[in-house]
């Protein structure tokens, strides 16, 4: 199959990409610099286009040529309201109508299961393009992964220099169920064959059942061989400097993206990555589909191990 993917140079991206090309598929990969994407995706066609200029999109990237699907894995880099609605919201209307001109059949997109409660700019960017989507009347599959492994391993280095793993509360106010780079790839990929993907949204975690931040801590000490150290912080910290930094953030553009970023911090310290049922308010573990092979305790023990790198780019913020 012609498959056309946005969004390949970041890691979920890169595995995606790898996922299509096991497969046998023609994969053609718009970037923004194909100097530095040709270090980074092998077996691909390679096209420089700017996702944020519709006329770039349609004439350099898919030139009005054939494709079976189109699959977005962009993201907005840190979810601060103009990147978020730049990257995904706008881009993704400009991806939209260059899929439809071009006659491109489907769409899988990868969404983030946290826009089931929109309190923030990214998240209902996210969920203005899904309804967009969903209205258009294309084939899609909207994938809402719960957590990645890159999220998660913050904590990696600290714990391995010594120092305690910290968590908010008493380490259970939140849970997820963590899934790898490959095997949400390979997900996102057979979204494309499996007609009992499409037309829906699709939320998915990985195998196992939720983890608590604890239980990461855990995950890790069990790593290194050695007996768990926890340093507890008040959720009320993170409020606090929240507000400051939105009273900071009135005389400084600085200062309101930082509290914007807090923001998110704040959301992702207080509410879980799992389904969330609409009737009771509360997010449900088994309601959550399981799928692939790789543990995060695996992930944690190849990282202490130095077999994989800390990879979190932008999710360092965090």
């Amino acid at each position: 199959m012609r498959i056309v993917v946005l969004g390949a140079t970041g890691t979920i991206g890169r595995a995606t990409v790898r996922a299509f090309v096991a497969r046998g598929d023609h994969v053609v990969c718009i970037v923004r610099d194909k100097q530095r994407a040709r270090k980074l995706l092998l077996g691909v066609e390679l096209r420089e286009a700017d996702v944020t200029q519709p006329a770039s999109l349609a004439r350099d990237g898919l030139r009005g040529e054939r494709f079976d699907a189109l699959v977005s894995c962009l993201a907005s880099r840190t979810g601060v309201a103009r990147d978020a609605w730049a990257i995904d919201h706008h881009a993704h209307m400009n991806a939209l109508q260059a899929a439809q001109e071009a006659g491109v059949g489907q769409i899988v997109l990868l969404s983030a299961i946290c826009v089931q409660k929109p309190l923030l700019p990214f998240q209902k960017a996210k969920l203005a393009f899904e309804a967009a989507l969903i209205a258009s009347g294309m084939t899609y599959s909207i994938v809402r992964p719960t957590a990645f492994f890159k999220s998660l391993s913050g904590q990696v280095a600290r714990v391995k220099s010594g120092r305690p793993y910290i968590y908010f509360g008493n380490g259970q106010l939140t849970a997820c169920k963590p899934i790898s780079d490959d095997d949400l790839g390979a997900y996102l990929a057979d979204c494309i064959r499996d007609e009992s993907r499409w037309n829906r949204i699709l939320p998915i975690g990985g195998p196992g059942p939720a983890l608590t931040p604890r239980q990461h801590g855990e995950l890790i000490f069990a790593a290194l061989g050695g007996a768990p150290k926890f340093q507890t912080m008040p959720l009320g910290m993170l409020k606090f400097i929240r507000g400051v930094l939105v009273l900071l953030g009135l005389f400084s553009r600085k200062m309101a993206d930082k509290a914007e970023l807090a923001a998110i911090g704040l959301y992702y310290a207080s509410e879980s990555m799992l389904v969330l049922d609409p009737e009771t308010g509360r997010y449900d573990d088994a309601a959550t589909p399981s799928f692939g092979t790789q543990t995060l305790a695996a992930h944690y023990a190849q990282m202490i191990a130095g077999d994989v790198a800390d990879d979190r780019g932008d999710h360092a913020v965090f």
